[in-house]
């Protein structure tokens, strides 16, 4: 059984058959999921969702391109939401430069404040970083991060980098990228993570792995990142898939 840990299920994408979705997922073997909403619109789906599925958890926070939207109402907002039994993480939150509708400064303001959340309401902290590693290690460390650790989500750096992680108390998790033909760093770095460390996602409907590359994603896919894990660590698919699970559970507080 396997734990999908990152995962929109509350997307658009998804917004005319997401019951399938979740069935084929359960088919397939995915025994839980975390939906992370990142704005007002996909937070309150989110909550929805894991009142409805009793297999489902949330990780609310605000997504760095949109950190200009980002109000201390919101702030507050989340807070109370995150006070619910099923909301297991804050983010995902981090900083992106590959879209610049959020100056820098903007971004790394409102990855502090979630940072002090999460350590305030004592929650795990999703991280997304795109294009942006260095900084987002100093704001890690700045912030005393380690205090509540986290995910790195869909983990694109190097293995220094994912060093530096690992040790600030975070996990590192792997997705589709993993599974595609040219993607030699993320193999390379998923070889020398810890296995008691390692996570896997999907972060559908978004990077959908090899063979369903340029595809709409779904959790259910998450069996082939498991398989590419598996194969690059030279363990059979059922090791990978009870220490995945095991590592999300511990990290989420989940029996």
């Amino acid at each position: 059984m396997l734990f999908d840990t990152h995962v929109h299920l509350n997307a658009d994408q998804f917004s005319t058959d997401v019951e399938h979705v979740i069935e084929n997922a359960k088919q397939a073997g995915i025994e839980t999921m975390l939906v992370v909403g990142f704005d007002e619109k996909t937070i309150n789906k989110a909550m929805d969702l894991v009142d409805h599925y009793d297999f489902l958890y949330a990780a609310i926070g605000w997504h760095p391109v949109d950190a200009i939207d980002l109000t201390d109402e919101y702030l507050t907002w989340i807070e109370e939401l995150a006070k619910h039994p099923k909301v297991v993480a804050i983010g995902e939150t981090g900083l992106d430069y590959h879209w610049d509708k959020s100056p820098v400064d903007v971004q790394k303001e409102a990855f502090r404040k979630h940072i002090q959340l999460a350590k305030k309401l004592k929650l795990p902290l999703i991280i997304h970083d795109r294009e942006a590693h260095e900084d987002i290690v100093q704001v890690l460390k700045e912030e005393k991060a380690e205090e509540v650790g986290g995910i790195m989500h869909c983990f694109a750096g190097d293995s220094e980098i994912a060093q530096q992680c690992l040790e600030m108390n975070f996990y590192i998790s792997f997705g589709g990228p993993v599974t595609f033909k040219n993607a030699k760093l993320p193999k390379e770095v998923a070889k020398n993570i810890p296995m008691d460390r390692l996570l896997i996602e999907t972060d559908a409907p978004y990077l959908a792995p090899h063979p369903y590359r340029g595809k709409r994603n779904e959790p259910a896919y998450v069996t082939l990142v498991a398989e590419k894990i598996a194969e690059l660590k030279e363990l059979s698919y059922e090791e990978v898939a009870q220490i995945t699970t095991e590592n999300a559970k511990r990290l989420f507080g989940i029996s």
